[in-house]
């Protein structure tokens, strides 16, 4: 009896065991799935979170804005006769995906004349950014007998803070008539109408 017993506790004991190691053993399991599940819902929060583009845009913002181009196919010249009679300068950002920026006023020679025309204002540090297709104005005011002057053949034109050397603009070949004397020419202006202001020709 005692023999039997004694297996029959040793039998128990083991059927205990196993038992007990099956449930561990899942739960394990589980805990291990658990964790990669984490690991990956984790990494895929990350992916979800990222910046794309961010350098290209903090690029896009630094982009330095260049000085306008000059060339005589963005620039067109027209002039009003009257008692507030003036001469329009007109340029155009024929760039259909870069800003450009023009400074002060335009320096005007007539008739390869030595000195250019004299701003408005001196010592301006008027400044115009034009985007891409937009179109800045400098007026001359003509609304006098001296300021009217003589017809001119042609303009040597350089910009404000420009290195390259000026570009000539041909009246006759443009079939433009433009008479200008001893006159003044305004700042860049993003508009005809302030443009005429500044010259003392606007209403």
């Amino acid at each position: 009896m005692t023999a039997r017993r004694t297996r029959r506790r040793s039998a128990a004991y083991a059927a205990l065991a196993l038992g007990l190691v099956g449930p561990l053993a899942l739960t394990g399991c589980k805990g291990s799935k658990t964790h990669r599940s984490s690991s990956s819902s984790s990494a895929g929060g990350k992916s979800r979170h990222r910046v794309i583009g961010g350098a290209g845009t903090t690029a896009h913002r630094n982009r330095h804005v260049s000085n306008c181009s000059l060339s005589t196919s963005r620039l067109q010249f027209g002039q009003q006769t009257g008692p507030k009679g003036y001469v329009t300068v007109r340029y155009r950002n024929s760039s259909g995906t870069l800003s450009c920026t023009l400074y002060g006023a335009p320096l005007l020679s007539f008739n390869q004349a030595k000195t250019p025309l004299p701003p408005v204002r001196a010592g301006s540090n008027h400044q115009v950014t034009l985007r891409p297709r937009d179109t800045a104005y400098a007026v001359i005011p003509t609304d006098t007998p001296a300021a009217l002057g003589t017809r001119q053949e042609n303009v040597a034109i350089r910009f404000a803070r420009s290195t390259g050397s000026p570009v000539t603009f041909d009246f006759a070949e443009k079939r433009d008539v433009i008479s200008v004397g001893r006159s003044k020419v305004s700042d860049w202006n993003s508009s005809l109408s302030g443009a005429k202001l500044e010259a003392g020709v606007g209403s």
